[in-house]
């Protein structure tokens, strides 16, 4: 199922080209020039490493060939009364996945260090495709339809206790405002993330009135001169980083959702790949 639907999405970057002038020679010697298509930049450059980061993860789950453990999904199946296992304590926040079961005696030594050792490789597989994906997000054109839901100022985006500890002293610990807030789960790590997010991209704005800014991500505290939006939005960039290296299962935020869902680019490639298609697929495609 997971190769049919790669295959499906990934179909659509046989469309996505660019022209580019190159020589070719004729059979009687003489050379002319023609336009001749590659695969676009990004997807050139992005692509393989992601087909390579995607055969190693399957490597890990085709591993899992004689494991101690199994699932058992509560909606549909009852255990065996001839397997009970141990009870794990069920996170709500992820309902839908299935139970993990595993023998009464737990899972051997030599297991649980193969497991914690492909978990630690997955992690990295998802580390390196996570930066991948921010790395073509942060390339695309953020929507007017987000822009006009930015708060006034970024204080009414982060709230008085966040905006506080960011605006008070000459130093600043992300991780000492994380640690602060205390967030328990996912959902109150990616409201805080929005908010952040927009408050950052407020300030970004403001500065960008008296300074002339081509690269965000080399604005640092060092070099802001002295401007109070500058250091706010570096400091809300060093949060934001912080948030997600703390929680890497973070979904996405409200930010990324629209450039995605409103990427011109990649909706007009789209429809040039699908026209004489029977079957439509979602338009809100992912570059990453």
């Amino acid at each position: 199922m997971w190769n049919r639907e790669m295959d499906c999405l990934l179909s659509i970057c046989e469309y996505i080209v660019e022209f580019a002038p190159t020589v070719q020679a004729r059979p009687d010697g003489s050379t002319h020039d023609v336009m001749a298509t590659s695969p676009r930049s990004d997807i050139l450059m992005n692509l393989p490493a992601l087909e390579k980061l995607e055969t190693m993860l399957l490597g890990i789950l085709d591993s899992f060939d004689k494991a101690e453990f199994w699932y058992a999904d509560q909606r549909k199946q009852s255990l065996s009364e001839t397997k009970k296992p141990s009870s794990f304590k069920r996170n709500e926040d992820k309902w839908w996945l299935p139970e993990p079961c595993v023998p009464e005696s737990g899972l051997s030594d030599s297991l649980h260090r193969e497991l914690q050792h492909k978990r630690d490789q997955a992690s990295q597989i998802h580390k390196m495709a996570m930066e991948i994906n921010n790395a073509i997000l942060s390339e695309m054109q953020i929507p007017s339809s987000y822009i006009d839901t930015l708060p006034k100022t970024g204080k009414v985006g982060t709230g008085d206790a966040i905006y506080r500890y960011m605006s008070s002293g000459d130093q600043f610990s992300p991780d000492h405002l994380l640690d602060f807030l205390n967030l328990s789960s996912e959902h109150e790590a990616l409201e805080v993330a929005d908010r952040v997010e927009a408050a950052m991209y407020v300030w970004r704005r403001k500065a960008s009135i008296t300074h002339v800014v081509t690269k965000w991500e080399n604005v640092t505290e060092l070099n802001a001169d002295g401007d109070k939006n500058l250091i706010l939005a570096s400091r809300a960039r060093s949060l934001l980083l912080c948030l997600k290296q703390r929680f890497p299962g973070l979904s996405q935020t409200t930010l990324d959702t629209s450039k995605i869902h409103y990427n011109k680019t990649l909706d007009r490639q789209y429809l040039k790949a699908t026209q004489g298609c029977s079957k439509v697929w979602p338009t809100a495609l992912s570059p990453g």
